[in-house]
């Protein structure tokens, strides 16, 4: 398959790294010292799985350049998604699936109101990983794994051959039989381990642990699984417990994507996420006391980062 990764963050250059490693034809849409140390180094990947080195790499900042693929898996942080899926429009052909890897709720539908619905699949994916250093990405922690599937879950050919790509990567894959439950369930994880996270300024070996904390894990956990419920989104019974046991299984020191944004005064998915249960529940009159104090906690940090608010 062609495939394009746009977007060779942390995500986008773990798992286009893993697919070109295994001799698919991958290009990488980079920018910045990121697009540089890729064309003079090619893409290394340091792994708890083993490391590896993609060289050369076919990297450009140009979408156009790269043309039309098979598949784009889309890699970019939340809330570029928009922006993203105008930049990706050349790169688009009739029968192209774009795959969003992105944490949170709206990407595809994002992707959708610039692409089409049907280029468009639900997508998540899993690993603790960050770039060390232009052009190297460091996997330091959990399985890596990718869901992805049609929105109304009906079967994809093209989709079924990124599953059997992936597969030769190495890397876990799954077209799950509901995709929107799928997509809540990693919601329903990223956010309160995020929201958590990030209000403490502890890894997850330390809020899991506290009492207190762990209260306020499970108080945000009850709350998007009431606002999964509001949607008419069918998650299991067990959800809550899924959750918390995923959560014990994790790297003490783990810390989220957003966690790591805000901390270090970098623009962050506040609102894709914490934001997004609030919103959620607001349009389903479902209260969500917790996230909306988490959310507006941050909220000043979130604008100094972007340059609204000085202080």
């Amino acid at each position: 398959m062609r495939i394009s990764v746009f977007g060779t963050g942390a995500v986008g250059g773990y798992f286009g790294g893993r697919l070109a490693q295994a001799g698919e034809d991958v290009v990488f849409i980079a920018r910045g010292e990121q697009l540089q140390a890729m064309r003079s180094n090619g893409l290394q990947v340091d792994s708890i799985k083993g490391d590896f080195v993609v060289k050369p790499v076919t990297a450009t900042d140009d979408p156009a350049q790269a043309g039309a693929v098979d598949v784009v898996l889309v890699g970019v942080k939340a809330w570029q998604v928009p922006e993203a899926a105008k930049a990706m429009q050349p790169m688009i052909g009739p029968d192209t699936l774009v795959v969003p890897l992105q944490n949170g709720l709206e990407a595809p539908a994002q992707l959708s109101a610039v692409l089409g619905d049907q280029h468009v699949l639900g997508g998540l994916c899993g690993l603790f990983c960050y770039v060390a250093e232009p052009g190297i990405i460091r996997h330091a922690g959990t399985e890596p794994f990718v869901k992805f599937g049609k929105l109304d879950n009906s079967v994809s050919r093209r989709a079924e051959q990124l599953r059997e790509a992936f597969t030769r990567a190495g890397v876990k894959v799954e077209i799950p039989p509901d995709i929107r439950v799928a997509l809540w369930m990693k919601f329903l994880l990223i956010a309160v381990w995020s929201g958590i996270g990030t209000v403490t300024r502890a890894p997850v070996g330390v809020w899991r642990s506290l009492p207190e904390t762990r209260k306020m894990v499970e108080n945000g956990l009850q709350e998007i699984i009431n606002v999964a419920q509001a949607r008419d989104i069918g998650l299991p019974q067990d959800a809550l417990q899924t959750a918390l046991a995923m959560f014990d299984g994790l790297a003490p020191e783990s810390t989220s994507s957003m966690q790591r944004d805000i901390m270090e005064g970098r623009p962050s998915e506040l609102e894709a996420q914490i934001g997004a249960v609030v919103r959620f529940g607001q349009q389903v009159n479902v209260a969500t006391p917790q996230h909306t104090f988490i959310y507006h906690s941050l909220l000043p940090m979130e604008m100094r980062a972007r340059g609204q608010l000085q202080f």
